[in-house]
């Protein structure tokens, strides 16, 4: 993973995680690669991968079982709600960088019926 400078490490790691959550790349209720293997896969120490676990847990992705680990979270309506709040902070920050190109709430729209379309014809 290629981390940006300007935010915090632990952070990045956290968003990666959360796609990988929401993806299904690891299921709701499987049990997560320890502290130490997800540092060494990010080439973090792992006090950066336990501050990202901690994160990750506060926003009730993950949970630790006492003496086996972390384990992804098998409440759906989180995994959807932080699934909602990714998709809608993407959804601003594109608004936003439109409008500053200067296109109306119709330009806006109409590119993203022509992208969606684009998306929906690829993946047929």
């Amino acid at each position: 993973m290629n981390f940006q400078n300007e935010r915090p490490i632990y952070l990045q790691i956290v968003e990666q995680m959360e796609m990988e959550i929401m993806s299904g790349y690891y299921p709701k209720g499987s049990k997560l690669p320890t502290v130490r293997e997800l540092a060494m896969q990010y080439k973090v120490n792992p006090n950066t991968m336990q501050k990202a676990f901690v994160e990750l847990e506060q926003r009730g992705l993950v949970f630790a079982k006492r003496t086996s680990g972390r384990y992804v979270s098998e409440n759906e309506s989180v995994i959807e709600n932080v699934k909602q709040q990714a998709a809608k902070a993407k959804t601003q920050e594109y608004i936003r960088y439109v409008r500053q190109l200067g296109l109306e709430e119709e330009d806006i729209l109409r590119l993203f019926k022509e992208c969606g379309k684009g998306e929906n014809d690829e993946h047929s």
